[in-house]
């Protein structure tokens, strides 16, 4: 599928490709503004001041260019190499416009070009008669596409105005030059936002790293090889274990990846290393430092802009060109290598960096060999606490990771024994966002959980390996319970976030309140829900039980309300924006105080029902 899902992914996907035709001609060097509206007919109308989209007849198809573009597959303008006009494009396939007009219950696409105003409309794909000349214009030459996604293909055809404001500042970063304005009419808001940075690349890396304390100067190289343009930006953050690389091509992001990322790694990791040895950092004796050494708390952007770029996949996903590899490997290593002679106190901080990250990892090793390997060569046993479910078959387990003994007890008295496993936590896990994966790996609690889980973590992750394909995060309903959740939440993100991408992760939903009347029993699991059952069953206040802790629950209660597969609440932990929830990750967890203050106190006034 050309956009991936038809879910809320899939329908903002389609904002994104009709953007890309317009970032194509701001590229080329024909555009210098890009303006977004959602209004409140549920529209997505997108207009740019290009050179317009062709009007004339099409020589292949004998129907107008605007036609051909928007109605026939891989049918865009830049497949006519040099006479395209385009020497890069993110639209490669010539899939994206007629695409997004098949998935639209009604499209209308407005051109001008030469002081004439041309206008055609479809349904759902298809054309309402031939394109239509409006007439005399004073407008600027350009392209507008508005369209309205299809209910009946789509779950929900709301756009989300979050991605376009994240989509439009990402462009921006990457394309020196234009403006791109994003503006929300949707019952009245008037939500306007505008983009433009002069300093490409180095200002991402500043947005990127804003609340961190970096390591030195941001690196930056901008080149030209081979008619192929590689722009990278990167710094290091001083007190940060992750990795945070972006990718893109010809202003696509590419979250697989692909040849230009693999080049990137290697020239880091080669001319560190050198550098490492022509300074003494690193002895006859020492082995080199590795791609994750050198990784680790590094923040970079590359954006490469290829004239004939082959993706993996209709969506874009994973660039294959090899001869890209070589091009970047070639132009970040002399660049980069002339930076760290050039700034020798950021290089010693760089290389001190990567030394305690490769201490960190042999140390890990050595650790982990305990936890797993051994674990899986000599007949290590499950953790003590771990009451395993009878089913072998990964795909209808469940693994319950539940607070407390007391809690813990009540789960395993009223589980399903054949499909659901219980593993009782003893007080609060460590906070893996301030800790590196050598004590993460000598931490009792979660080498319980990495053992119970059983696919591994970090570098040696599989998720084939997952001996549960339902893993639910079962807290009390108060502070505590949240903090225990967070803690949680972070090392699954950090450590086994494929378990989130596959699905596998969820929060159990346990209810706030029993309330009867004679016989009769009822669950509330929010304010709202219970103020509803009162006003109808006319529950008095003798009647009505908060729950403060899971123990408070009987087995047979604890099976009814939150682990009764027919009638639980569960809800599934998603990313749908990994800049995002990093972010969020790192204000909470993180060991600033500052940033997580200002996001305490910026939300404080939303906060109801608070359980102290």
């Amino acid at each position: 599928m050309y956009i991936g899902s038809t879910d809320a992914r899939g329908r903002d996907h389609c904002i994104k490709e009709i953007v890309d035709n317009s970032i194509d001609e701001a590229l080329a060097g024909h555009c210098t503004h890009i303006t977004l509206r959602l209004t409140d007919d549920g529209s997505c109308v997108v207009e740019d001041n290009g050179r317009g989209i062709p009007v004339d007849v099409h020589p292949k198809t004998g129907v107008s260019t605007l036609e051909t573009v928007m109605t026939v597959l891989h049918a865009g303008g830049k497949f006519g190499g040099e006479n395209s006009g385009y020497k890069v494009s993110g639209g490669l396939h010539g899939v994206g416009a007629s695409v997004v007009n098949a998935l639209s219950i009604k499209m209308i696409a407005t051109v001008w070009k030469d002081g004439i105003e041309y206008r055609q409309s479809y349904k759902q794909g298809k054309p309402d008669g031939p394109i239509e000349k409006v007439g005399k214009t004073d407008h600027a030459n350009g392209t507008r596409v508005e369209f309205w996604p299809d209910d009946e293909i789509f779950e929900d055809i709301v756009f989300d105005f979050g991605y376009v404001k994240k989509d439009f500042r990402e462009r921006a970063y990457l394309t020196r030059g234009i403006t791109l304005t994003a503006i929300d009419e949707r019952s009245g808001k008037q939500d306007r936002i505008r983009y433009y940075f002069e300093g490409g690349l180095k200002s991402y890396i500043t947005y990127l790293n804003r609340h961190h304390e970096s390591l030195g100067d941001i690196f930056c190289t901008d080149n030209v090889v081979d008619f192929v343009s590689v722009e990278v930006a990167m710094q290091y953050r001083r007190e940060d274990y992750s990795e945070h690389l972006t990718s893109f091509v010809n202003n696509v992001i590419t979250p697989g990846g692909g040849t230009h990322m693999t080049g990137f790694r290697t020239a880091l990791t080669r001319t560190i290393n050198k550098y490492a040895r022509e300074k003494n950092f690193l002895t006859e004796k020492d082995a080199n430092l590795t791609n994750e050494d050198v990784a680790e708390g590094l923040t970079a952007i590359i954006s490469v802009k290829v004239p004939e770029p082959q993706f993996e996949g209709q969506t874009k996903d994973k660039l294959g060109n090899s001869e890209v590899r070589g091009i970047v490997d070639k132009s970040v290593a002399e660049t980069l290598g002339d930076f760290l002679a050039e700034q020798p106190k950021t290089a010693k901080a760089i290389i001190d960096k990567c030394l305690l990250a490769s201490r960190a990892r042999i140390a890990a090793r050595s650790a982990r060999e305990t936890i797993i390997r051994k674990g899986a060569l000599e007949g290590l046993t499950l953790p003590g606490k771990l009451a395993d479910c009878a089913s072998k078959d990964p795909s209808v387990s469940e693994l319950y990771i539940v607070e407390g003994d007391s809690a813990g007890g009540s789960a395993k008295q009223g589980r399903n024994r054949e499909i659901q496993a219980i593993l009782p936590l003893r007080g609060k896990i460590l906070n893996t966002e301030q800790a590196r994966i050598d004590k993460i790996f000598l931490n009792e609690q979660i080498k319980n959980l990495i053992t119970a889980i059983g696919c591994g973590i970090s570098d040696t992750f599989d998720l084939a390996k997952a001996r549960y394909h339902r893993i639910v995060i079962m807290t009390d309903a108060d502070v505590d319970g949240a903090h225990i959740r967070t803690l949680l939440l972070t090392f699954f993100y950090r450590f086994m976030r494929p378990l989130i991408d596959a699905g596998y992760l969820y929060i159990a939903q346990p209810p706030l309140y029993k309330l009867a009347k004679g016989k009769e029993v009822w669950y509330a699991y929010s304010e709202e829900e219970k103020l509803e059952i009162i006003e109808k069953n006319d529950v008095k206040t003798e009647g009505i039980q908060r729950y403060k802790g899971l123990g408070e629950m009987n087995p047979e209660q604890l099976w009814e309300t939150t682990m009764d597969p027919v009638r639980r609440v569960m809800a599934l932990v998603t990313i749908d924006d990994a800049e995002a929830a990093d972010e969020v990750f790192r204000v909470l967890m993180g060991s600033e105080v500052p940033p997580r203050r200002r996001f305490i106190q910026s939300r404080a006034k939303s906060v109801a029902n608070l359980d102290i």
